[in-house]
């Protein structure tokens, strides 16, 4: 028998169990477990896996960030913050070619760094703009593709669970990977707008001006914006800034931003018994998803290892005689693939993991702290494609749910510009490290 035989077979096994409809946290955990018997594994062996997930995962105090950033997005969904900014900036650009898609575009951004949650971002921006686009005379492929592309911005710009996850699972500082990320972010909302504006002067009886527009005073408008803007602001800058500050950890400024986001709950009129436990209730259910995710993670990974898994790909990536960027080019293509069918927990849980010790060994002329970094930006980016790539982009199941009138393929056709504009960013964030290591943390290492 092969020597890597058994670790191939188990990602065989990976493979056919999530296809098969079963969910994943048992699916990692039943394989890992199958095969340890299969493969005469000591059981003695496998209590190693039951004290890495009691040390690495039910007591990992950095992990309390993550029940705590889902909630701050929900209560942030239900405060009616952004449908206010949403009013005020369709409003300040209502005789632009494209306003009401440029007002869109920024409100992802903004909800992109207040909620973190791609479900709540795509939903809320559907139910929110598609209807007033469309009536508006909106293509409905510019439309739908804006909304899913901006409301998926939030699995990346901080404060993100994936990043969260991703500097768990690389042993990094995840107020780093923080930092890092926002030029990323503000890059791809960038090349959105560019290509909004693009369409707007090319094509502008595809984004026509808000028809029947009523007068309304410019300095009022803007006094309303900034009003608006104010209170989200602030809740952001006291998350962000106390990390990049060092004055809180990721999970100190975590529970800052829960405690803020019932504030502006409260503010707002919308906090009440009914919602504080509709967001409690939803809340534990992911949390609980990504955990029960964590534990199959955890001992796959362990028996994967074990039958020689990790030296299998480390020469499978591992290229002799060429440049490091062709194994990491190689890792992200395997990973964007990945992302058409697999949801992005289980391919940072499960992947990442195994192909981290390949790029750690590779030289990019970078420190390790540095390139896992990078590393970490870039899959963020990768995995965030994974959400608008047909057929099974979440994105778009989430859109097609608040918008069953409009046909799937024009769901899909939409975006695609969108993909291919985050493939660029991603090429230039692998092209241009300093995108996204030009902390001030990294300057001396």
């Amino acid at each position: 028998m092969s020597e890597y035989a058994w670790p191939a077979a188990m990602l065989l096994g990976l493979m056919a169990g999530i296809f098969s409809g079963y969910p994943v946290a048992f699916v990692l955990a039943g394989v890992g477990i199958v095969f340890a018997v299969l493969a005469d594994v000591p059981m003695l062996f496998l209590s190693i896996g039951v004290q890495r997930i009691f040390s690495g995962v039910l007591t990992n105090w950095l992990l309390i960030a993550i029940p705590l950033f889902v909630f701050m997005g929900l209560m942030l969904e239900r405060s009616g913050i952004a449908e206010r900014l949403l009013r005020s900036l369709a409003t300040l650009f209502r005789t632009l070619p494209g306003g009401y898609a440029f007002a869109v575009a920024l409100i992802g951004v903004i909800m992109a760094a207040s909620t973190g949650i791609i479900g709540a971002s795509v939903v809320l921006m559907g139910m929110m703009a598609l209807p007033p686009m469309l009536q508006n005379g909106y293509d409905a492929r510019v439309s739908t593709g804006l909304i899913a592309a901006s409301g998926t911005l939030g699995i990346l710009i901080p404060p993100s669970v994936m990043l969260i996850i991703l500097g768990d699972q690389l042993s990094i500082s995840v107020g780093n990977l923080f930092m890092g990320a926002v030029g990323p972010g503000l890059l791809l909302a960038g090349l959105y707008v560019a290509y909004l504006a693009w369409v707007a002067v090319t094509a502008p009886h595809r984004m026509p001006p808000m028809a029947k527009a009523e007068p309304v005073a410019r300095g009022e408008l803007i006094l309303r914006l900034v009003l608006d803007l104010l209170l989200p602001i602030a809740l952001i800058l006291s998350v962000l800034g106390t990390i990049v500050a060092g004055i809180a950890t990721p999970t100190e400024s975590a529970a800052i931003g829960a405690a803020g986001a019932m504030v502006l709950a409260l503010m707002s009129r919308r906090l009440d018994i009914r919602t504080l436990g509709r967001a409690l209730g939803d809340t534990t259910r992911t949390t609980a998803m990504i955990i029960f995710v964590m534990i199959g993670a955890t001992i796959f990974s362990l028996v994967f290892k074990k039958l020689g898994g990790d030296r299998m790909v480390m020469e499978l990536f591992t290229l002799k005689g060429s440049s490091p960027y062709v194994s990491l080019l190689l890792i992200m293509a395997v990973v964007f693939l990945l992302g058409f069918f697999l949801e992005w927990v289980e391919i940072t849980l499960v992947v990442v993991p195994i192909v981290a010790p390949v790029i750690a060994g590779l030289d990019f002329g970078m420190s390790r702290e540095v390139t896992l970094a990078w590393f970490a930006i870039a899959i963020a980016v990768n995995l965030q494609t994974s959400f608008l790539t047909p057929p099974f982009g979440y994105a778009l199941f989430y859109l097609r749910g608040i918008a069953p009138d409009v046909p799937i393929r024009t769901i899909y056709a939409g975006v695609l510009p969108f993909v291919a504009l985050q493939l660029t960013g991603l090429a230039l964030i692998i092209a241009f490290p300093a995108i996204s290591v030009w902390l001030p943390a990294y300057i001396g290492r």
